[in-house]
């Protein structure tokens, strides 16, 4: 049974060290306060109790080595929990696709977030760590939503970590998706160029609307098959915002079958009876450039064999 242990923290200041170099101010009081609502973080950020420097930061500030992090006062419940359990360990040990000294790329299953965080206990990156007991660096190099599945980048030194970032900020990473969408479109190419705005619901649920004083979000779409009802079709991000390929193609008036947050329900129900109990939202190739190796990287996932099954049972 879980233990629950109450601590009170005074105001601390900490100083970033290279684990912490790179990383988003909100990832990194996550980090440093297990057990803290994201709510709890988010709310502080706003209402600038977190400094970093003495000045005040937003969440997607990114933090040097020596910068100077103050931390106000929480209480939070401590919660002893044991690693993750064989099954999970065994399920994101074959989910490997590749690896060498500097990074992995996982084939991420549906359902498994990248992260622990809001009631769960283990993510990817818990788990990888619980793997690799002796591993010294292992960290996320991106997100991927914990309902959407497919090529996730770790990395295992900082100055791989800084390799990926520094890409995806130069937009030099293409990733690209599969998703089956509910509704039809006449051309076989479509660019959603709408801005989008992340809020957050009293209930502390996250949501991403069209807004026109939201942030410059892009995603080219291609229909690779159609079906009744229905379209396959491929997303290229040309930005990474949260929830973009969802809240896009959901403003197209596509949305993508299984969502239950920005979905169709009836087109929801109806897939469910065919099979289609997730997101159908995968991450299946990845490319970027690397010093040293000629053409870069590419990496894929093939569809999961649930979500191929159905495409098979429409054709």
């Amino acid at each position: 049974m879980t233990e629950k242990t109450e601590i009170s923290h005074k105001p601390r200041i900490i100083t970033v060290d290279e684990k912490g170099e790179g990383q988003r101010i909100d990832n990194f009081l996550m980090t440093q306060l297990k057990g803290v609502p994201k709510t709890w973080v988010y709310k502080v950020l706003r209402k600038g109790e977190v400094r970093v420097n003495k000045g005040r930061v937003k969440p997607p500030h990114r933090l040097k080595i020596g910068d100077q992090v103050r931390i106000p006062p929480v209480r939070v419940a401590e919660r002893k929990t044991s690693e993750p359990s064989s099954r999970v360990k065994e399920i994101i040990d074959k989910s490997i696709i590749y690896e060498d000294e500097l990074m992995l790329i996982i084939n991420k299953p549906s359902g498994v977030a990248v992260h622990g965080g809001s009631g769960l206990s283990h993510g990817v990156i818990e788990t990888l760590r619980a793997l690799r007991p002796n591993a010294p660096y292992l960290e996320l190099a991106h997100r991927l939503d914990r309902d959407t599945s497919g090529c996730l980048m770790v990395a295992k030194k900082r100055s791989a970590l800084k390799q990926l970032q520094e890409a995806q900020l130069k937009g030099q990473v293409e990733k690209r998706y599969l998703a089956l969408l509910a509704g039809k479109w006449r051309k076989g190419r479509v660019k959603a160029d709408a801005p989008l705005r992340k809020n957050t619901l009293s209930s502390g649920e996250r949501i991403v609307r069209v807004d026109p004083e939201g942030k410059n979000s892009i995603t080219h779409f291609e229909v690779k098959r159609r079906f009744a009802g229905a379209m396959l079709v491929e997303a290229r991000l040309e930005t990474g915002r949260t929830h973009q390929i969802r809240v896009h193609s959901a403003h197209l008036g596509a949305p993508i079958i299984g969502d239950d947050k920005y979905g169709n329900e009836d087109a929801n129900r109806h897939f469910k009876a065919l099979g289609i109990k997730r997101l159908f939202l995968h991450a299946h190739s990845l490319r970027f450039p690397w010093p040293g190796k000629k053409g870069g990287y590419v990496f894929e996932a093939p569809l999961p064999e649930p979500l191929a099954d159905v495409v098979g049972k429409l054709s």
